[in-house]
């Protein structure tokens, strides 16, 4: 609700004593051009702008906004700029302590300051997902009938946490993760101007470096880590923050790893690597190096995703599935909870069948293609379905394989020049034992034969030698030799 008697005493006492605020408090924003990141959202005529009254009214007023991002994007610092600079009546509830009784007062009152004095109210509701449909049900007239600008922060997907009908009568507004020049850019505001630490204390750059890490992209967790460090130095009598130090005041040791540097490269290719070698607890080991260094779970997890088809393929056809799926869950989450999910995909990824064969063929035919074989297509598969098409003989004496039983035509499908060239070569390994069955007996129909000839049992691809995927051992190595890992992003 609005400042009551107490409250309004608490900030005229942090105005006087900025230590008695946190350092991520008395660091926030007071205008949208101190703002760092998001500067997608802070173009001349956004809705952030037009909610400080830039851009004029008008009949096209503000639009209710929400807020979506991971914790310490700027949502709550961007509701407080709008706070400082609106002449508009700034409301701010939570989700987590309020409930309807409290909106309803909210908007009742925003009701009669607009009837009785013409003045627009602004409801800042952090945490919206917290509420129940009920709870959220209850906005609906108000943001409906422009009762109040309505602006609500969420962390949690709105697709999934926020009430349709609510949605579509806001516009959704999705933050980024800062960069590291942004935090870099806070915490050195910090460092120096008065209402931060006023230079009483320095940060060298290796420290610096592992505030960058343990942030991820969170302004509040990276000041949060400065403002422990700093008091650890002063009460040593110190006016630097040694690397010991800040470790010491925020217990989490500084990771070898440059995110920007060969560490970032060489630990991912260590992952990718014990994953195709089906070492599960290597792996894990390599995985958590690169969350506790901070590194982008975005990264990981398309590298995930590549390693699903490089090294594993049709050996287990769940695995990208997994992998995208993680890579999806891993978007919406975020860390610390996203370090589960990777943890779940890297497991699943080690421990399953490996095969190379995907990344082989395509290999393969593209290294024929890169050379030159490529031959016109042959005339029975061109299309047939424009006009003129049948004068030049186009799909004449195409065969529809659904006509023919068992739905295989024994056609010729690739270029004259390229006749009997097989790029597939499936291993005998997991599930993709199966389609090594089945592609001996499709060639076989497709050639004219009977399609009953099935592969041995000995392991022997269809061209009678055994294959060059990899096993369970991950012995293989990718098209280019150095084991494909894919690890350069």
């Amino acid at each position: 609700m609005e400042p009551d008697l107490f409250t309004a005493a608490a900030e005229a006492r942090q105005e006087r004593d900025p230590a008695a605020s946190p350092l991520a408090v008395r660091m926030r924003p007071r205008t949208l051009e101190e703002v760092v990141g998001q500067r997608h959202l802070l173009r001349p005529g956004s809705p952030l702008r037009r909610l400080v009254g830039e851009g004029g009214g008008g009949p096209a007023g503000p639009s209710s906004v929400i807020l979506w991002g991971p914790p310490g994007t700027g949502k709550t610092t961007l509701a407080y700029v709008v706070s400082k600079a609106t002449n508009k009546r700034f409301v701010e509830l939570s989700a987590i302590t309020a409930g309807v009784k409290e909106v309803r007062a909210v908007i009742e009152s925003a009701k009669r300051e607009s009837g009785g004095y013409g003045r627009e109210t602004v409801l800042f509701l952090d945490e919206i997902h917290r509420f129940s449909k009920a709870q959220q049900d209850s906005l609906l007239p108000a943001v409906e009938n422009r009762w109040v600008t309505l602006i609500a922060a969420t962390t949690e997907n709105p697709y999934f946490s926020v009430i349709s009908p609510l949605l579509s009568r806001s516009l959704l507004l999705t933050l980024e993760p800062l960069d590291d020049e942004d935090i870099r850019g806070v915490l050195r505001r910090a460092l120096t101007e008065e209402r931060g630490l006023g230079g009483a204390v320095t940060l060298p750059e290796d420290a610096e470096a592992h505030l960058l890490r343990m942030a991820g992209g969170d302004a509040r967790r990276a000041l949060t880590a400065l403002e422990a460090g700093a008091g650890a130095a002063l009460a040593k009598g110190e006016d630097t923050i040694a690397l010991a130090t800040l470790e010491e005041s925020v217990d989490k040791a500084a990771v070898a790893y440059d995110r920007d540097g060969d560490q970032h490269y060489d630990v991912a290719s260590a992952l990718i690597k014990s994953i195709r070698g089906s070492d599960v607890d290597a792996a894990l080991h390599y995985l958590a190096r690169m969350i506790v260094a901070g590194e982008d779970p975005r990264f990981i997890a398309r590298r995930l995703m590549i390693s699903a088809s490089e090294d594993i393929g049709l050996a287990d056809p769940t695995a990208l599935p997994t992998a995208v799926a993680a890579a999806q869950a891993v978007a919406m989450i975020g860390f610390p909870e996203a370090s589960l999910i990777l943890s779940h995909a890297t497991i699943a990824l080690a421990l399953a069948p490996k095969s190379n064969a995907a990344t082989t063929a395509i290999g393969a035919a593209m290294a024929d293609v890169r050379d030159g074989k490529a031959g016109p297509v042959p005339p029975h598969l061109r299309d047939g379905h424009y006009k003129g098409a049948a004068k030049l003989g186009h799909a004449r004496g195409y065969v529809y394989p659904h006509d023919v039983p068992g739905a295989i035509a024994a056609q010729q499908y690739l270029p004259e020049e390229l006749r009997g060239r097989h790029y597939y070569d499936p291993t005998r390994y997991g599930a993709e034992a199966r389609y090594a069955d089945v592609l001996e007996r499709v060639r076989d129909r497709l050639a004219g034969g009977s399609g009953t000839n099935a592969a041995g049992a000995n392991g022997a691809g269809p061209n009678g030698s055994r294959s060059r995927t990899s096993g369970a051992d991950g012995a293989g190595s990718g098209p280019d030799g150095a084991g494909g890992d894919g690890s350069g992003e």
